[in-house]
């Protein structure tokens, strides 16, 4: 999951050697949150108009964890 994670902002943004993701502990419900980080450059490249981007992220995210019977939460910071 967190390879893929990476690899969407990756796509996303102009210096991909910045990104990086860290996943917690799973918290009582079985949730696993993953913190993506990104230069501060390229935060809006990820956020986008609206926060359209990070919702369709966390969209994708939330439906290869259902394939795998998980809960995911993503968070951009």
């Amino acid at each position: 999951m967190e390879e893929l994670l990476a690899m969407i902002a990756r796509g996303l943004v102009e210096t991909p050697d910045a990104v990086r993701v860290e996943a917690d502990e799973p918290l009582e419900d079985g949730t696993i949150v993953y913190h993506l980080y990104v230069a501060d450059d390229d935060m809006g490249r990820v956020i986008g108009k609206q926060g359209r981007i990070a919702k369709a992220i966390r969209v994708v995210m939330r439906a290869a964890a259902t394939r795998g019977n998980t809960k995911v939460a993503v968070e951009i910071g």
